[in-house]
């Protein structure tokens, strides 16, 4: 059923939207670890849930615990990565993590449509059926739970173990709003920007350049390893020149090429600067979430974390709408002409916001 499947993505995302900054609170409150052990249980019983007891009302459930842990997981990764590592290791760890998010990302999906065959193959029953669903459910969640054995062996820092105040948080945000609603507004515009293509690419090269799903599939599986080449890139070039320095001129050199995607003749021009833009835009996201956790009191990160993921979720949940309206009447020469526009306002944001700081002014932060 299409229609309860987009209903059920539709209550994770929201739901994944409005708990994060509860998620970010309850992170700074109860501490990192507890925090992703109960993030990874959630995980598992809103699989166990659908397994168990099937039924349209049970999937509407199980996406709220499945969109609160996706959230509390979430918040709690920057702030855990950024405790648990030294200045000079610390752009290196957010750009690994993300790097093998990703993998493992590519590889669950990989294994996710094979699952169901091989577990029928098991049981002697047809792929398509709902016990063949039911079982590669199932080792998913035992894949979950497997995931809680490294969290549990977790030696955490100092200033994890430290008891934080309660109210720290909420403090720390009324007394620097400026410096809040300048980490987060550029990456909001960006957001907005992003929605209006980035959920459409595979309708514009259906559309605009008439390429099979085939073709369009692979293009997104090599997309992702001109992330991964950008993610790998990152960390020394912020090293040499500076995070906000890379943040900065990356993004801005994605702007031709988004361009170029955008309006090339040819496909094979189009999906060229795909790669690259992709790359480029993208190079520049851990070094960004390091640069924020650097800005910010230790009693606050989760909750600032929270304040990042609800701007850069804002956009995709607003923008597709506004874009399917405008694909509709205009085809996509507006919406790609908006995410040009908005792009720009936000690098030049950074560039206003950051490019001139001190080297040293985060450091009492991050400490």
């Amino acid at each position: 059923d299409e229609t309860l499947l987009g209903e059920v993505i539709t209550i994770t995302s929201l739901a994944a939207l409005l708990m994060a900054l509860p998620a970010g609170y309850l992170s700074d409150l109860f501490g990192r670890k507890r925090a992703l052990i109960f993030s990874t249980l959630l995980a598992a019983l809103s699989v166990a849930g659908v397994v168990f007891w099937p039924g349209r009302e049970m999937l509407y459930a199980m996406a709220l615990l499945s969109g609160a842990g996706q959230s509390l997981w979430a918040v709690t990764m920057a702030p855990f990565l950024m405790e648990n590592s030294s200045e000079k290791e610390r752009t290196y760890l957010f750009s690994f993590g993300s790097g093998i998010q990703m993998a493992s990302g590519f590889v669950g999906n990989w294994l996710g449509g094979y699952l169901p065959t091989w577990v029928a193959g098991w049981r002697g029953i047809s792929p398509t059926t709902a016990p063949a669903y039911q079982g590669a459910l199932l080792l998913v969640g035992g894949l979950y739970l497997l995931g809680l054995v490294p969290l549990f062996l977790l030696k955490l820092s100092a200033v994890n173990r430290s008891r934080q105040d309660t109210f720290a948080p909420i403090l720390y945000a009324r007394q620097h709003p400026r410096l809040l609603g300048k980490l987060i507004l550029p990456m909001l515009i960006t957001s907005i920007g992003a929605g209006l293509i980035m959920p459409f690419m595979n309708v514009f090269f259906r559309v605009v350049h008439h390429q099979p799903d085939p073709v369009i599939g692979s293009l997104f599986a090599w997309g992702s390893l001109a992330m991964g080449v950008g993610l790998l890139i990152a960390p020394p070039l912020a090293e040499r020149f500076g995070k906000i320095q890379v943040v900065v001129v990356t993004q801005a050199l994605s702007i031709p090429f988004l361009i170029t995607l955008g309006f090339a003749p040819w496909f094979w021009l189009s999906a060229a600067a795909y790669y690259v833009r992709l790359a480029l835009m993208n190079m520049s996201t851990p070094v960004y979430q390091t640069f924020v956790m650097e800005h910010v009191d230790a009693s606050a990160r989760a909750t600032v974390s929270s304040l990042v993921s609800i701007a850069w979720n804002f956009g995709w949940v607003l923008s597709p709408t506004v874009s399917g309206w405008l694909q509709v009447r205009y085809g996509f020469g507006p919406p790609f002409v908006g995410t040009i526009t908005l792009y720009i306002i936000a690098i030049t944001l950074y560039w206003v916001f950051f490019w001139k700081e001190e080297p040293g002014k985060a450091s009492k932060a991050a400490h």
